[in-house]
């Protein structure tokens, strides 16, 4: 998919209600992407599973997703992208709806991996889809916008979901946030342009043309760093609840509190990157991974008994890593503007890796009785990743370059 910007005159507004529509669709997302993360011992309890098993249900989310991102969005090249995000919203509520219902772990497992196949295709569009209703060299900012509902997922999705779930019952707020979906759907349709595809040429050639966008060394270098950052994030991350409750004596609303001060963190860090990185993309980028690892580290050495230091250290935890995906989301449509769709699908596999990889390291290392040592092994993935980031600069080019594919 190219990124053709659509004409301002007259549609101003309109564009700034589809921003903000993309917004709100991704503060659900993440919303309902991370439930099971705060309510995973209310899960694990009430379905009679392990809380490893409920952690697996991030795994198994994101290699769905992750499998799916490429093959489907090249699927739906066709089809016009209004359509394609709101139909990925759709399928987001009928799985929360289904989970909301569900018997047994099973069903919930299923309802999940409908929502995973959606989610790859959503989280592929959703930049090129932002960047495209903007002018030219304003796609950081645009990209910081909608993913701004990221972070006010985890300001107040997460928290209030999570304490909706503690207080009436994690069923009550997968239903909540399915209806929050349809919601959003509905707001997609009414406020997006239709944004037809320009391709024209159909599937086969969406299929011939990805291999030469996957040779792209610059595009290849910036998927390692997310792979290596995400994992190192999601390893810990997936675990918060627990670690954070063995750790520092936070528990229940105590634990939305943390959740909330991370989300709060994120949205500072997200309004300052959103700037930065369309004029200094490799700064910021190297900034948010070198605060991630220098939190992880803190959380391993300092963090452990003390409830002040845990607090402190996912402050600056949230303000790091909410602003990443912008850095890269950013960087990979300057690297391949002519096919951010591609880009950005395979920018989301990396994704779904460093979610699928970190959420298993986590659930073998807690199954294992090393809770304590999660900080630790992320800090270092972490670690591992900035140094790839700051080893190659064509990997967070200043302006969009041409394709050398």
């Amino acid at each position: 998919m190219t990124i053709t910007q659509v004409p301002s005159s007259g549609s101003s507004h309109r564009e700034a209600a589809g921003l903000l529509a993309l917004a709100s669709a991704s503060f659900v997302y993440v919303t309902a992407e991370t439930l099971p993360i705060g309510l995973l011992p209310q899960l694990a309890s009430g379905l009679h599973v392990h809380e490893w098993a409920v952690g697996l249900l991030v795994t198994v989310y994101a290699g769905v997703a992750g499998l799916a991102a490429l093959p489907v969005t090249a699927l739906l090249e066709h089809r016009p992208r209004r359509q394609v995000v709101t139909g990925a919203m759709v399928a987001l509520a009928l799985s929360q709806f289904a989970m909301a219902v569900a018997p047994n772990y099973e069903v919930v497992l299923g309802a999940r991996l409908v929502c995973a196949l959606a989610h790859g295709v959503f989280w592929s569009l959703l930049a090129p889809v932002a960047a495209s209703m903007t002018s030219t060299g304003k796609a950081g900012r645009a990209t910081a916008i909608v993913f701004a509902g990221n972070s006010l997922a985890l300001v107040l999705g997460t928290p209030l979901a999570t304490a909706l779930g503690q207080a009436a019952g994690w069923r009550v707020a997968m239903a909540v946030v399915g209806v929050a979906g349809a919601a959003s759907a509905v707001a997609l349709r009414a406020t997006l342009p239709v944004l037809p595809s320009k391709t024209g040429a159909g599937v086969k050639a969406q299929f011939t043309a990805m291999p030469a966008t996957l040779r792209s060394r610059p595009l290849l270098v910036l998927c390692a760093v997310t792979v290596l950052i995400v994992t190192g994030h999601f390893t810990v991350y997936t675990y918060i609840a627990p670690l954070v409750r063995r750790d520092a004596g936070l528990a229940g609303l105590a634990l939305s509190a943390v959740l909330l001060g991370y989300g709060l963190a994120g949205i500072g860090g997200l309004t300052l990157t959103g700037w930065v990185t369309d004029r200094r993309p490799r700064l910021a980028a190297a900034a948010c991974a070198l605060g991630l690892t220098a939190a992880l580290a803190a959380l391993a050495v300092i963090g452990r008994g003390s409830a002040a230091a845990t607090v402190a250290a996912t402050i600056l935890w949230g303000a790091a890593f909410t602003a990443i995906p912008v850095c890269l989301q950013s960087a990979a449509l300057r690297i391949s503007p002519r096919a951010a769709g591609t880009a950005s699908a395979l920018l989301v596999v990396a994704f779904q890796i460093g979610i699928g990889g970190g959420s298993l390291a986590g659930a073998v290392l807690v199954g294992s009785g090393l809770l304590r040592e999660l900080p630790a092994v992320g800090a270092a993935l972490a670690a591992a990743g900035t140094l790839v980031l700051l080893a190659d600069r064509r990997a967070f080019p200043v302006r969009g370059v041409a394709d050398e594919l």
